[in-house]
């Protein structure tokens, strides 16, 4: 395997990337920080992937069994993991760990006045007063593969919000539901990765015929979901089934946001949405319909 490798882009961007690990970020402010920044990003991503590699014994493990994990990263995982009581392994956030920590490194090399890092979709940002994020949102599979942009949400500073992440059966993980795709607004990326994994397989409906699963392990023998059953394949389901999966999904949300550990969720499954509304950071219902301001 190659070693990581790292290109600023042409729009200012950093790209970053190490087998299966692929970063986008980019730092905003004076010329120095922005450089300062950029270093300190590719210093800490070259051993990012070792890191991870060399705990994945622990880091697949369920966390009921207690996994015992050393490096910074791996804390971080565990940490957005814990609190929750359903199945669930520290892969689960490792996409928002990543971005976390690669983040926290570019903060604490140079002052800026906002930054974001994109690990595929699960991406940790950094606001100051005044400055605001424009993210948009990509989650309608009806027309194909690759989703539709149907929608965007602007932070600002006062939202609080430090991580955004999607999940669901069409991402590049495995699902135990049927949701197309889960987007979670929360503190911080991993907490966010770990909710939208849960959230999207609460998206579901147990013992619908037509649904298609195998043991993950079928599919990838070293899945952390080990012989857990995985949605494969989904047929045209009626509207009623696609209401009562998506409230199912959204129950669960709205648990998540209650316990302090989510601000707001958007799922989809087959062309239909369900926005968990809060007035307090949306100043109109589904931010799946257009753009949308975020506010404290």
């Amino acid at each position: 395997m190659d070693g990581p490798a790292h290109q600023l882009l042409a729009d200012g961007r950093l790209h970053l990337q190490h087998g299966p690990i692929d970063l986008v970020l980019r730092a905003y402010g004076t010329e120095g920080a922005v450089a300062e920044a950029h270093r300190a990003a590719v210093d800490r991503f070259a051993t990012v992937l070792g890191e991870l590699v060399g705990e994945l014994p622990e880091l697949r493990k369920a966390m009921s069994e207690r996994p015992r994990v050393q490096g910074t990263i791996a804390r971080r995982m565990v940490a957005a993991c814990r609190p929750h009581r359903e199945f669930i392994t520290p892969m689960a956030a490792v996409a928002g760990a990543v971005a976390d920590e690669i983040l926290e490194a570019m903060r604490e090399a140079a002052p800026l006045d906002k930054a974001f890092v994109n690990d595929g979709g699960d991406i940790a940002l950094h606001l100051t007063e005044g400055e605001t994020l424009a993210v948009g949102v990509a989650a309608d599979f009806s027309g194909g593969p690759v989703p539709a942009l149907n929608g965007r949400v602007i932070l600002a500073c006062e939202d609080g919000i430090g991580g955004i992440a999607t999940s669901g059966r069409q991402g590049r993980s495995f699902s135990l539901g049927l949701a197309d795709s889960v987007t979670v607004l929360a503190r911080d990326a991993a907490g966010a990765d770990a909710a939208a994994t849960l959230i999207a397989n609460a998206v579901d409906l147990p013992g619908h015929a037509g649904v298609e699963r195998v043991p993950a392990t079928d599919l990838d023998p070293d899945s952390d979901l080990g012989p857990r059953l995985v949605t494969v394949a989904v047929p045209v389901l009626s509207v009623d089934a696609v209401a009562e999966a998506l409230e199912a999904g959204r129950r669960r949300a709205a648990q998540l946001r209650a316990a302090g550990l989510i601000r707001s969720a958007a799922l989809m499954l087959q062309g239909r949405s369900v926005v968990l509304d809060d007035p307090g950071i949306l100043d109109t219902p589904g931010i799946l319909e257009g753009r949308r301001k975020i506010r404290s």
